[in-house]
């Protein structure tokens, strides 16, 4: 990288990229080859066919694009086929929230099958205590009696939730809440 870009990533935090429909895979690969590092959590979608099935990968966020940038030098990321425009409020670039992204991150990477669900803002906040996501805090919700924890990013409004077969949990008491939306 030549020194010259090296002043557009000093001080680069991640956003969230409103990208056209189905573009998420090619403006990821584009925003990388200038440089950028980019996130785009892929969760696997059986299909079934009269004859045959498949699984293939789809984005968790459909039309949304994690990228680490510096907001003072977003031009080039604005400017990149695909892009629509850079998620925030009043018009400014909003960070995405650090411990939500490293949620999404956690799960992404685990063993775990997850997929989208409705965005929730509150419910009963438990952390994991075992397993591949152990100290990963979410909303525990319950679905058709399976223990299900949902992650959000609040920004987005957006939320992803991982089956939780044998891991342990504990309840973070002073959380309690109702949640908002229930799992489709």
């Amino acid at each position: 990288m030549e020194h010259t870009n090296l002043i557009h990533f000093e001080g680069a935090l991640w956003f969230a990229l409103f990208v056209r429909p189905q573009k998420e895979h090619s403006t990821k690969e584009l925003l990388e080859q200038k440089g950028y590092e980019t996130f785009l959590p892929l969760y696997r979608e059986r299909r079934q066919w009269a004859d045959r099935q498949a699984v293939r990968e789809k984005p968790a966020f459909p039309g949304y694009l994690f990228c680490r940038f510096n907001a003072r030098w977003r031009m080039p990321v604005l400017t990149t086929p695909g892009v629509l425009k850079v998620i925030g409020y009043a018009g400014k670039p909003e960070p995405i929230d650090e411990a939500e992204l490293q949620a999404i991150r956690t799960i992404a990477a685990s063993p775990l099958r997850y997929h989208p669900c409705p965005y929730f803002e509150a419910g009963r906040k438990v952390r994991i205590l075992d397993g591949p996501l152990a100290g990963l805090t979410g909303i525990l919700l319950d679905f058709k009696n399976d223990r299900r924890l949902g992650v959000s990013v609040s920004l987005m409004h957006r939320s992803v939730s991982v089956q939780l077969d044998h891991c342990s949990v504990e309840l973070i008491a002073a959380e309690r809440c109702v949640a908002k939306a229930a799992l489709a």
